[in-house]
């Protein structure tokens, strides 16, 4: 459908999938991160 954005099965379980959303978290935390939904769907391989 137009619009409608793919539902894809993400594993944030998996160890890369945690090193990843911990480098995101701790760009948060320093003030580094300016689009955070942006860097997680990057660290995930989501497309926008």
């Amino acid at each position: 459908m137009f619009g409608v954005k793919s539902q894809q099965s993400l594993d944030l379980t998996s160890p890369e999938a945690v090193q990843r959303g911990q480098e995101v978290y701790d760009r948060i935390v320093a003030g580094e991160c300016k689009d955070v939904e942006k860097e997680l769907d990057e660290a995930y391989g989501r497309d926008a």
